[in-house]
Protein backbone atom coordinates (compact mmCIF):
# COMPACT_ATOMS: atom_id res chain seq x y z
CA UNK A 1 0.00 0.00 0.00
CA UNK A 2 3.21 2.22 0.54
CA UNK A 3 4.13 1.92 -2.46
CA UNK A 4 1.07 2.66 -4.02
CA UNK A 5 0.67 5.60 -1.77
CA UNK A 6 3.87 6.67 -3.46
CA UNK A 7 3.12 6.14 -7.03
CA UNK A 8 0.26 8.76 -6.47
CA UNK A 9 1.72 10.95 -4.82
CA UNK A 10 5.22 11.24 -7.33
CA UNK A 11 2.49 11.44 -10.44
CA UNK A 12 0.83 14.30 -8.73
CA UNK A 13 3.42 16.21 -8.07
CA UNK A 14 4.86 15.68 -11.94
CA UNK A 15 1.58 17.01 -13.15
CA UNK A 16 1.51 19.81 -11.12
CA UNK A 17 4.98 20.31 -11.94
CA UNK A 18 4.17 20.44 -16.04
CA UNK A 19 1.14 23.21 -14.95
CA UNK A 20 3.66 25.16 -13.05
CA UNK A 21 5.41 25.68 -15.59
CA UNK A 22 4.00 28.45 -17.65
CA UNK A 23 4.35 28.50 -21.68
CA UNK A 24 6.86 31.40 -23.01
CA UNK A 25 6.71 32.77 -26.54
CA UNK A 26 8.66 35.47 -28.28
CA UNK A 27 6.84 38.34 -29.91
CA UNK A 28 7.29 41.62 -31.61
CA UNK A 29 4.63 44.40 -32.61
CA UNK A 30 1.52 42.87 -34.89
CA UNK A 31 2.63 45.84 -37.26
CA UNK A 32 6.33 44.82 -37.46
CA UNK A 33 7.54 43.15 -40.94
CA UNK A 34 8.67 40.55 -38.99
CA UNK A 35 7.09 37.14 -39.42
CA UNK A 36 9.24 34.29 -37.71
CA UNK A 37 12.71 34.04 -36.18
CA UNK A 38 14.58 31.04 -35.56
CA UNK A 39 16.16 30.17 -31.92
CA UNK A 40 19.60 31.34 -33.64
CA UNK A 41 18.22 34.65 -34.46
CA UNK A 42 16.28 35.12 -31.47
CA UNK A 43 19.62 34.16 -29.35
CA UNK A 44 21.41 36.34 -31.70
CA UNK A 45 19.21 38.97 -30.78
CA UNK A 46 19.27 38.76 -27.50
CA UNK A 47 23.27 38.24 -27.25
CA UNK A 48 24.53 41.15 -29.01
CA UNK A 49 25.62 39.17 -31.85
CA UNK A 50 23.26 41.30 -34.76
CA UNK A 51 21.21 44.74 -33.47
CA UNK A 52 19.17 44.34 -36.93
CA UNK A 53 16.01 41.93 -37.55
CA UNK A 54 16.24 39.59 -40.56
CA UNK A 55 15.37 42.55 -43.41
CA UNK A 56 16.49 44.96 -41.45
CA UNK A 57 15.17 47.74 -38.82
CA UNK A 58 16.87 47.81 -35.26
CA UNK A 59 15.89 45.41 -32.68
CA UNK A 60 15.23 46.40 -29.19
CA UNK A 61 15.35 43.40 -26.81
CA UNK A 62 12.80 43.22 -24.12
CA UNK A 63 13.31 40.48 -21.04
CA UNK A 64 11.28 40.06 -17.64
CA UNK A 65 13.06 41.37 -14.65
CA UNK A 66 13.17 37.90 -12.69
CA UNK A 67 10.99 34.71 -12.40
CA UNK A 68 10.59 31.53 -14.28
CA UNK A 69 9.66 33.05 -17.95
CA UNK A 70 13.43 34.69 -17.37
CA UNK A 71 14.90 31.55 -16.03
CA UNK A 72 13.52 29.62 -18.64
CA UNK A 73 14.51 31.87 -21.45
CA UNK A 74 17.84 31.79 -20.51
CA UNK A 75 17.82 28.18 -20.74
CA UNK A 76 15.82 26.85 -23.42
CA UNK A 77 16.59 29.77 -26.29
CA UNK A 78 19.86 31.35 -24.79
CA UNK A 79 21.31 28.04 -23.64
CA UNK A 80 23.14 30.12 -21.21
CA UNK A 81 22.33 30.72 -17.55
CA UNK A 82 21.66 34.10 -15.84
CA UNK A 83 25.58 34.50 -14.56
CA UNK A 84 26.49 34.11 -18.50
CA UNK A 85 24.20 36.34 -20.13
CA UNK A 86 25.18 38.91 -17.78
CA UNK A 87 28.61 38.86 -18.26
CA UNK A 88 28.02 38.80 -22.51
CA UNK A 89 25.49 42.12 -21.98
CA UNK A 90 28.72 43.21 -19.41
CA UNK A 91 31.43 43.42 -22.44
CA UNK A 92 28.97 44.62 -24.64
CA UNK A 93 28.58 47.74 -22.80
CA UNK A 94 31.99 47.99 -21.61
CA UNK A 95 33.26 47.92 -25.99
CA UNK A 96 30.35 50.27 -26.51
CA UNK A 97 29.00 47.43 -29.03
CA UNK A 98 25.71 47.22 -27.54
CA UNK A 99 23.67 46.72 -24.00
CA UNK A 100 22.09 44.45 -22.19
CA UNK A 101 17.69 43.53 -22.71
CA UNK A 102 15.57 46.01 -21.44
CA UNK A 103 14.14 44.57 -18.06
CA UNK A 104 10.38 44.88 -17.75
CA UNK A 105 8.17 44.08 -15.12
CA UNK A 106 6.12 40.70 -16.62
CA UNK A 107 4.37 40.30 -19.77
CA UNK A 108 1.38 42.95 -19.65
CA UNK A 109 4.15 45.56 -19.53
CA UNK A 110 5.98 44.12 -22.31
CA UNK A 111 2.83 43.14 -24.32
CA UNK A 112 2.00 47.00 -23.70
CA UNK A 113 5.53 48.03 -25.06
CA UNK A 114 5.97 45.73 -27.57
CA UNK A 115 2.68 46.88 -29.16
CA UNK A 116 3.69 50.95 -29.20
CA UNK A 117 6.63 50.21 -30.96
CA UNK A 118 7.23 47.60 -34.12
CA UNK A 119 11.30 47.84 -32.96
CA UNK A 120 10.42 46.01 -29.79
CA UNK A 121 10.95 42.14 -29.39
CA UNK A 122 10.22 40.68 -25.87
CA UNK A 123 9.61 37.28 -24.11
CA UNK A 124 6.42 36.92 -22.16
CA UNK A 125 4.01 34.09 -20.76
CA UNK A 126 1.82 32.46 -23.65
CA UNK A 127 -1.21 33.36 -21.73
CA UNK A 128 -0.54 37.29 -22.47
CA UNK A 129 -0.63 36.92 -26.53
CA UNK A 130 -3.37 39.62 -27.42
CA UNK A 131 -4.34 41.18 -31.16
CA UNK A 132 -1.26 44.39 -30.53
CA UNK A 133 1.25 41.42 -30.55
CA UNK A 134 2.05 38.30 -33.01
CA UNK A 135 4.16 35.48 -31.72
CA UNK A 136 7.60 35.13 -33.94
CA UNK A 137 9.11 32.12 -32.03
CA UNK A 138 7.60 29.44 -29.58
CA UNK A 139 10.40 27.44 -27.70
Amino acid sequence: MKTFSKLVLTTCLLACSAFASAENVIVVSAKSAVGSLSKEQVADLYLGNTKEFPGGGIALPLLPSSGATRTEFFDKVLGKNEAQAKAIWSRLVFSGKGSAPRDVADSAEAVKLIAANPSCIGVIEKSAVNASVKVVFAP
